[in-house]
């Protein structure tokens, strides 16, 4: 284990490098999924089969696909940006679609009648969404919208395995490959860096649904 204690100044870069890429992923994946929530709910047919076709698309494809398609398709096409951002731009695009199901199932739980009362009184479709419909949804979504963020962050590894650079999972493979170290104290140390982030996150979680269930 000494290669853990020896090596703790690469081990926190990493896992700060990780924390980097799960908060970017984190924020486009919440926004990109709402919209896309959004759009499997308008009263716009075309909106709810682009919205629908995507996700489709999105959750029954491999996570690595995705990122092949961002990393190497992408640049092909005239998008060039570092793969630092194209990484993440996949976990996104991959994220959002879970995302969408996740809200879109709380606006389904939504009583119809609420939606018809705030139409009534002359509120408009994105009036009676805003301020009727998802303030209720998002309550009920806690805790499958909790488990497709801790999973989002488990795949944040897999940026490191297409060569993000830094992050945990890469200097595990860094001290393996390059320098030599054994691989079980390694990877000891890269599962406890993942367990220090989505351990409190679950934790927080848990406190989040049961405020939002006192609000109820």
């Amino acid at each position: 284990m000494s290669v853990l204690v020896d090596n703790f100044d690469l081990f926190v870069g990493g896992f700060l490098r990780s924390l980097e890429i799960i908060a970017y992923a984190l924020v486009g994946s919440l926004v990109l999924g709402t919209l896309l929530a959004v759009l499997r709910v308008s009263p716009v047919p075309p909106l709810q089969r682009f919205a629908a076709f995507y996700v489709g698309i999105v959750r029954n494809s491999p996570l690595t696909v995705m990122l092949f398609v961002t990393a190497f398709v992408l640049p092909e096409l005239g998008f060039n940006a570092p793969f630092f951002w194209l990484g993440i731009l996949g976990l996104v695009l991959y994220t959002a679609g879970f995302v969408c199901e996740a809200i879109r199932a709380g606006i389904n739980a939504v009583p119809t009648g609420q939606a018809e009362a705030a139409r009534s009184i002359g509120l408009t479709f994105g009036q009676t969404l805003q301020e009727v419909v998802m303030p209720q949804a998002l309550r009920s979504v806690v805790p499958p919208l909790g488990s497709v963020v801790i999973a989002m962050m488990k795949n944040s590894a897999v940026l490191g395995v297409f060569g993000v650079g830094q992050d945990l999972l890469s200097v595990g493979n860094r001290l393996t490959s390059a320098q030599g170290f054994a691989v079980t104290p390694v990877l000891f140390g890269v599962l406890l860096g993942y367990l220090a982030i989505t351990l409190p996150t679950g934790a927080l979680l848990s406190v989040v649904e049961r405020k939002v269930a006192i609000l109820r």
